[in-house]
């Protein structure tokens, strides 16, 4: 056997090696529609990934659901130490940048709102508090009490002054309880129809101050309190995500949203995507077949 011969069949099955594996990985994504010879359908056409796209998409979105998004995986990364140390850093650095920012709270929501709806907000507020108020005010007979603590209070100093040596007491006593119910009527009629314009407008300049208020002053010296706030903050986000993250993923359905995902990319791009992921790979199955057709040739030569 010459030595042409001795290399030419290892390197023949490397070459078919090569060429089987790169014909087979093609034909997972092509021919992308089926063929058609003289009626009848070509074997392997579709390729396997276009035939089979529905169930592999599936498939994927609930291996995805199921290992990788579930909620015991989520939930322990969204409460994990290092998660939640960045929430705290992401608070101190909020809360750092506003000590030295010195543009209004209304410029400041400006950045995130519109200016109709800071405004919107801001009536709403100034309504929202002042119906309250003045419900709380209606339902709490305050007329009857003021009424009374002004009719005990003159009573009093008449019974201290002048008018009290000459028992002029006794006669107030008598007008007493009609003064205290006329001056109850009136104090109530007041509150009925005016308190709630009296309190939003109350309301309103002092939501207005505020607006006008630079953040840092907002900001400075009420360290404590923004401590608190923040363990608040994130006292709250765990609440939310122990709580509320079964319903959250219920509700969103990773697995119908990855597999609806996959069924709309045609299949040109499903073939970009999963070699962009995993072309390094797929040559070196190309590479190994060369590389066992190589050994099959030199196995060959013993026989």
């Amino acid at each position: 056997m010459t030595v042409t011969t001795l290399l030419l069949r290892p390197l023949v099955g490397a070459v078919i090696g090569y060429i089987t594996n790169d014909i087979a990985i093609r034909m997972l994504f092509r021919p992308r529609t089926a063929k058609y010879i003289f009626g009848m359908k070509v074997p392997f056409t579709p390729g396997l990934i276009p035939k089979e796209k529905s169930r592999i998409a599936a498939s994927i979105g609930n291996a995805i659901s199921k290992n990788l998004m579930n909620k015991d995986v989520l939930e322990r990364t969204l409460l994990s130490e290092d998660m939640l140390e960045k929430i705290s850093s992401g608070i101190d650095g909020f809360v750092d940048e506003q000590k030295h920012n010195g543009e209004s709270v209304e410029s400041f929501l400006g950045h995130y709102l519109r200016k109709e709806e800071v405004e919107s907000m801001r009536h709403s507020i100034a309504a929202n508090l002042s119906g309250q108020i003045h419900t709380a005010l209606s339902k709490s007979h305050l007329g009857s009490k003021v009424a009374h603590i002004v009719v005990e209070h003159v009573m009093g100093k008449v019974k201290k002054g002048v008018l009290g040596m000459f028992s002029a007491d006794q006669f107030l006593s008598l007008v007493a309880e009609p003064a205290e119910n006329l001056l109850s009527k009136n104090i109530d009629e007041m509150l009925e129809n005016h308190s709630q314009s009296m309190v939003e407008t109350l309301i309103g300049d002092q939501i207005d101050n505020f607006m006008d208020l630079r953040m840092e002053e907002l900001f400075k010296g009420r360290d404590r309190e923004i401590e608190q706030i923040k363990v608040a903050i994130i006292g709250f986000y765990k609440t939310i995500v122990r709580e509320q993250l079964p319903k959250i993923l219920e509700a969103v359905d990773i697995s119908k949203i990855v597999e609806s995902r996959i069924n709309e990319m045609d299949v040109k791009e499903s073939e970009k995507l999963i070699l962009d992921v995993m072309n390094k790979e797929l040559k070196a199955i190309v590479w190994l077949g060369a590389l066992l057709g190589f050994l099959m040739g030199c196995v060959n030569l013993l026989f």
